[in-house]
């Protein structure tokens, strides 16, 4: 009951100051639809403001002193994260400056209801799941332009994101003694291989090295896999791999 009264108080506001965006009513929303595909300005200054937001929300996600701190999967893929969160965050505020403060308040509720409730398993899928709803959302209240802005752009995200993703190698059963000679031999492999190592851990008591790497557009975790099973077989663990 909270936030709908605190979403009419502001629709009554909004509707008196800015009666422009709204219908009859102040309840009633004025749908821009269609013809605001041939709204340039408009179409530039949101794709401005959702290029500027994922811009800096890549300078935070990649800065280089993270790099240093990251020992997990998870913590490989966060700069996606944050970058999809600045997106998803720059389409809310585009929506809110062209409709106002009530679709702000729909806006949060959906997405604090989907991060509470839903039952991915990553933060990742949680982001994409946000932004798929607002796009649903943004051409329910008729801005389809808007929507397919959103819809565009999230799509050339996850095809760059996709194209080299995190992945964690496992290799257990290493002799302990050449723990270290062993770890050096994977890491050429999975260099020649042309992924990026993030971080590297070795565990001497267990005959263990976990790497987290990324894997390139030209090599898939098949080809990968099949050249660390080729090493010789004194330094050859059991492979366990984990793709977030």
């Amino acid at each position: 009951m909270g936030v709908l009264a605190v979403s009419a108080l502001l629709g009554k506001s909004l509707g008196g100051a800015a009666p422009g965006l709204f219908g009859d009513s102040p309840s009633q929303l004025r749908a821009i639809g269609w013809p605001g595909f041939l709204d340039g300005h408009f179409m530039f200054d949101s794709l401005a403001a959702l290029l500027l937001a994922t811009l800096l929300g890549a300078a935070i996600g990649y800065h280089p002193k993270m790099r240093r701190t990251v020992d997990s999967l998870t913590e490989a893929d966060m700069p996606k994260v944050y970058i999809m969160y600045a997106f998803i965050g720059a389409v809310i505020g585009v929506t809110v400056r062209e409709f106002g403060m009530v679709i702000g308040v729909v806006v949060f509720g959906i997405g604090g209801l989907i991060r509470f409730r839903s039952t991915t398993d990553s933060t990742r899928d949680t982001a994409r799941l946000i932004v798929v709803t607002l796009v649903g959302l943004v051409t329910g209240i008729g801005l389809p332009h808007l929507a397919a802005i959103t819809a565009l752009f999230t799509f050339v995200l996850i095809w760059l994101f996709d194209s080299s993703p995190a992945c964690r190698v496992r290799v257990d059963a290493l002799p302990q003694a050449r723990l270290a000679e062993c770890a050096k031999i994977y890491r050429e492999a999975l260099a020649s291989q042309g992924c990026k190592i993030i971080s590297e851990q070795s565990y001497s008591s267990k005959g263990r090295v976990d790497f987290v790497i990324r894997l390139p557009g030209k090599a898939t975790r098949e080809s990968v896999n099949g050249a660390l099973g080729a090493l010789p077989p004194d330094v050859c663990g059991d492979i366990d791999w984990q793709i977030d």
